[in-house]
């Protein structure tokens, strides 16, 4: 019986996986559709990111659009300034981010802030990183810096459709729930969910939480920044809004409403809600300024009240059920 469900198991990610490669080939005359599916690739990126930090170490984080914005800032100066290629300013980015979150969380984490302490801090990182970058004219202070244009220029990552974007996220996705899994099952994975449900009892026991969180944080930002890097070279420019508190908080929603800790609930979640989202704006954004806003915040609320382990606990049990029933025929 174990086989047949591993089988099964296997069966199901092939078909997961044929869709996803698919589905843009299906839609390739029609860039809103691509836009939106890249966009809901980019939230799982992001939300599955932070579900190491979040949804396994515990930790509140809200700085997602700072590792977001010095990925896209690092990888867009670099292109316009030097002619590098994305490709490496998106591995750069990731290391800048890395940098700026290790400088960050030491202090916070040697001085034992957490909780709601934490989460306000990492929420004044976005704004701090948000003004600073205004006020700095060497990297173009408010005005948008345009990326060099080449139209299906793979070395400068531009394209004259959104077709390739979808694929490179759709790889990051990969990426992201690989070193979710991986981190979930090892013992660094062990000991931030032992610290994420009881820090103090953690530290009784021998666990280093300061350098398990400093370690999740460091593997959160990065997988953010390489993201933002491509992020940037989707848009075709680089402003400093890309730090986003908004942004911030709907990647921490993703992570909580999918499931603290479960590996593939923030995909998910960004599949239904970030869906769900602009499925309102495109039909409500015109009607009334801010009804779909409502709208959505009204789907939050009845998942919170009905669901409040998350969706993924509810989709695991669905599947289980299914498959006990495909086993038994």
């Amino acid at each position: 019986m174990r086989r047949t469900r591993e089988g099964l198991n296997r069966l199901l990610l092939a078909a997961l996986l044929g869709v996803a490669l698919l589905l843009p080939i299906a839609v390739r005359t029609d860039q809103y559709t691509l836009v939106l599916l890249t966009t809901i690739l980019l939230y799982g990126v992001l939300a599955t990111a932070w579900n190491v930090i979040g949804g396994l170490a515990g930790q509140l984080d809200l700085a997602a659009g700072a590792y977001l914005g010095l990925g896209a800032f690092t990888a867009g100066t670099l292109l316009i300034r030097l002619n590098v290629s994305p490709w490496l300013g998106m591995v750069l980015g990731g290391l800048v981010a890395v940098g700026f979150a290790v400088l960050i969380g030491y202090p916070l984490f040697r001085f034992g802030v957490k909780e709601v302490w934490y989460a306000l801090s990492s929420a004044a990182l976005v704004e701090v990183l948000r003004v600073t970058f205004l006020i700095w004219s060497q990297v173009g202070g408010p005005v948008e810096r345009y990326l060099p244009y080449h139209e299906w220029s793979f070395y400068h990552l531009r394209f004259a459709t959104y077709m390739p974007f979808y694929y490179i996220m759709l790889g990051l996705l990969a990426l992201a729930l690989l070193v979710n899994h991986w981190i979930r099952h090892s013992k660094l994975g062990y000991y931030l969910m032992a610290l994420g449900e009881n820090e103090e009892a953690a530290e009784v026991l021998g666990v280093n939480t300061q350098k398990c969180k400093l370690q999740a944080l460091a593997i959160y930002a990065f997988l953010v920044g390489v993201t933002g890097s491509i992020y940037a070279c989707m848009y075709g420019f680089i402003h400093p809004n890309f730090f986003s508190g908004p942004m911030s908080i709907e990647v921490a929603i993703l992570g909580i409403v999918g499931g603290m800790g479960i590996t593939y609930g923030p995909v998910m979640a960004a599949i239904l809600l970030v869906s769900v989202r602009e499925f309102l704006r495109a039909n409500l954004g015109g009607q009334l300024e801010g009804l779909y806003l409502v709208v959505y915040a009204t789907v939050l609320i009845l998942i919170a009240l009905f669901r409040p382990q998350g969706l993924g606990p509810m989709l695991r049990q669905a599947y289980d059920r299914l498959l006990s029933r495909l086993v038994k025929e």
